[in-house]
């Protein structure tokens, strides 16, 4: 075989394998619990697994996991939710001993391109609080009909009158 093809041929399976890639790691106040939302693409439907740890004082604590066992600290606060390329850590009574970097460690199952990671710096007084919104957000299909419908709902409304 042409060596040329045979390095197309490892570049495409290597891309084809690549089955997750995180593209956005975001954290919020609700109440006083922190929410930390890990936003993925996912091109495949093998089993997801993830990791929430926390740096702080140049040491890993893993919070919640699918991958690792977590710390005790953190088994009765923390809880994570998984929808469609969102994977939600909700951490329960947030405090200043809670600050730190937050990391989020998406691996599917036969991915062999290894662990996609995203770290982001929590400190609870920079922090926002998290919007009603973006639950609607989160699936644009609603918003996008409610934007579509308005034309249609301003016509009714003139013809009713």
């Amino acid at each position: 075989m042409n060596p040329t093809v045979g390095i197309a041929v490892i570049l495409t399976v290597l891309q084809a394998a690549h089955c997750q890639m995180i593209r956005d790691l975001s954290a919020c106040l609700l109440d006083q619990s922190l929410r930390v939302d890990c936003r993925y693409d996912n091109k495949t439907s093998n089993p997801l697994t993830y990791e929430f740890s926390i740096t702080r004082d140049n040491r890993k604590h893993i919070i919640h996991s699918t991958i690792n066992v977590a710390e005790n600290l953190y088994r009765n606060r923390a809880n994570v939710t998984m929808q469609k390329n969102l994977v939600c850590l909700h951490l329960q009574s947030f405090t200043t001993s809670d600050e730190g970097v937050y990391t989020c460690e998406l691996k599917a199952t036969n991915d062999y391109t290894g662990n996609q990671i995203k770290n982001i710096t929590v400190i609870k007084d920079k922090l926002e609080k998290c919007a009603g919104f973006s639950l609607l957000i989160q699936n644009t299909s609603w918003l996008l009909l409610l934007l579509l419908s308005l034309p249609l709902l301003q016509a009714v409304d003139f013809v009713s009158l």
